[in-house]
């Protein structure tokens, strides 16, 4: 591995840290939308300034988001961060080696499964019916590709849709999609049957 490989590999592994805790991936979802202070953040997620700036202090930290600007605001300076798709979109695809990759991208799954679960409380009476795959499939390697390939450009186009929080026209919808090669279990021998 080069050292371009292990810087990657590295910054893979401490975004994968700071992404394992639902509330940073709300506000990664907010973050997608528009450019926020902290303050902003806090107002939106019914946070306490210093709880909103310390998930964003983490997750700067990690690299997931930059500062996007900064703004005077009663004699201060805040800053706006923003989370850029384009440069997690040109990271992709790279695999993460080793058990401690393992180990936080699985704490990664937890954390979204934490998040779907707060979501599923929000699901609004009598809309449309949504969409639910959850499933085990054996495919040959080529469809898993393909249908890989229609999903990375369906969350593409919802990232790229977002909008600031609460703009007029606009409804709030819940978007979890987890697709990974799974290890297949222990072949059965006749005696386990």
């Amino acid at each position: 591995m080069s050292l371009a490989d292990a810087d990657i590999d590295d910054r893979a592994l401490a975004e994968m840290r700071a992404m394992a805790h639902p509330l940073r991936l709300r506000i990664l979802s907010l973050l997608t939308g528009s450019e926020m202070t902290a303050a902003d953040v806090a107002r939106e997620l019914g946070l306490t300034h210093a709880n909103a700036s310390y998930h964003l202090r983490h997750l700067l930290a990690a690299g997931t988001i930059e500062i996007a600007g900064e703004e005077r605001i009663r004699g201060a300076v805040a800053k706006r961060y923003r989370y850029d798709m384009d440069r997690d979109l040109r990271l992709s695809g790279r695999p993460a080696n080793g058990s401690v990759h393992m180990r936080q991208r699985q704490q990664l799954y937890g954390a979204v499964a934490a998040e779907l679960k707060r979501r599923a409380q929000r699901v609004r009476p009598r809309a449309r019916r949504g969409h639910l795959t959850d499933a085990e499939f054996w495919v040959d390697a080529k469809t898993w590709q393909q249908l890989k390939s229609t999903v990375d450009d369906v969350s593409e186009r919802l990232h790229r849709a977002a909008q600031p929080p609460r703009t007029p026209g606009t409804i709030l919808v819940s978007a979890t999609m987890v697709m990974f090669e799974m290890q297949p279990p222990p072949a059965r021998t006749a005696r386990s049957r």
